[in-house]
């Protein structure tokens, strides 16, 4: 079922391996994020402000994320795709073996050729995989020595090939394969697919509505409400538990970006798997130049 990967689609390695790991594990993980009470649910003046009925009460998480889908709004990177550059700029969590890795990365991928660079930080990895990312480890990661690698033409693949489909279910389709939709790992795959895309490429206003609807189509979804991510920033929080893997993905309610994604896996060896930060996305007419001032 598995095929070959990309070296540039590897931030999104720790969450699509995941499904084989996870697959024969059991109980309830602890979460990273933190849930805001309903009187804390996210406030900040939408670029295109969303229904009530999407934070409304009488709702379900499929009807939630399809009104969601159907009221974010723009963002001003919507409007510069024209720029040759693609940027990330991704903090990143992940198991490896038993430890976690603390990893930050700026990639800046040329649309045209798939040439550009990558700058990445690391921290040293934390042993034991019973960790919660913390805020200071952030400005830590800021902090710590930079490496920069510079691909030539073809070094950097997008996750998917672009330009992406807007419609949720051929997007779903390129996703997660429809021959395995019975499988109990189908719901996770599904979300691990809309992961591992967020935190590769850059998704237009009406590609980020239409992950929102092929989450919709995920068995066993959950709505947990208001939730903050590492960084302290404001979102609507769905969760898919099974097979002793539990998934949280916090959203922008004012533009549906995927702020944070977060696993966590119970069993033998219980804790974080995984912890995916999207501080920034974009696009810049230089590579390695900041996306703003």
């Amino acid at each position: 079922m598995s095929r070959p990967i990309p070296p540039s689609r590897r931030m999104a390695v720790g969450v699509l391996g995941s499904v084989l790991l996870t697959a024969c594990q059991a109980g309830t993980p602890t979460p990273t994020h933190r849930v805001l009470p309903p009187s804390a649910s996210p406030t900040q003046p939408p670029a295109t402000a969303p229904s009530v009925t999407v934070t409304g009460p009488g709702l379900t998480p499929q009807q939630r994320l399809m009104a969601l889908a159907a009221n974010i709004g723009g963002t001003p990177d919507d409007d510069t795709s024209h720029l040759p550059y693609t940027y990330l700029h991704v903090q990143t969590w992940a198991r490896s073996t038993n430890a976690i890795t603390r990893t930050d990365l700026q990639r800046w991928r040329r649309n045209a050729d798939g040439s550009g660079q990558e700058a990445i930080r690391k921290l040293p990895d934390l042993s034991g995989v019973n960790h919660r990312p913390r805020p200071e480890e952030r400005h830590l990661l800021a902090r710590s020595r930079k490496t920069v690698t510079r691909h030539a033409r073809g070094g950097l693949h997008p996750h998917l090939p672009e330009p992406l489909p807007t419609d949720p279910a051929t997007l779903t389709g390129l996703l997660a394969s429809r021959e395995l939709a019975a499988e109990p790992g189908y719901p996770r795959m599904l979300v691990h697919g809309v992961v591992g895309l967020a935190v590769s490429q850059y998704l237009s206003r009406d590609q980020r509505a239409a992950c929102l609807r092929a989450l919709a189509d995920v068995r066993g979804i959950t709505y947990e409400g208001g939730a903050r991510d590492v960084a302290g920033r404001a979102g609507l929080a769905f969760k898919v538990a099974a097979g002793g893997s539990t998934s949280t993905l916090i959203v922008d309610a004012r533009t549906g970006e995927l702020l944070a994604a977060e696993e966590q896996v119970a069993g033998v060896r219980p804790g974080l798997f995984s912890y995916y930060l999207v501080l920034e996305r974009g696009h810049t007419a230089k590579s390695g130049v900041a996306l703003r001032p």
